[in-house]
């Protein structure tokens, strides 16, 4: 299990972005599916943006952060 390395502040940062994401794939997951648009590649933007929110709320719930890890410091 990773250290934590985040606040409060972090990990809400972080949970808020995650779940705004995944919902943000939900919706153009839905677009592609009705045919609304037609994008190139559409799905693998929302496998992309499920996985990066997906990752995002598991950075929340653990307290850890991959970019702080690394030494970069983050404002939250």
């Amino acid at each position: 299990m990773p250290q934590c390395n985040i606040d409060a502040k972090g990990k809400a940062a972080r949970m808020a972005g995650g779940i705004a994401t995944i919902l943000g794939a939900t919706v153009l997951a839905t677009v592609l599916a009705l045919d609304l648009i037609a994008v190139p590649f559409g799905w693998y933007a929302v496998a992309g943006a499920t996985a990066g929110g997906a990752f995002a709320v598991y950075e929340a719930r653990a307290g850890w952060c991959v970019v702080r890890a690394m030494g970069i410091r983050t404002p939250l």
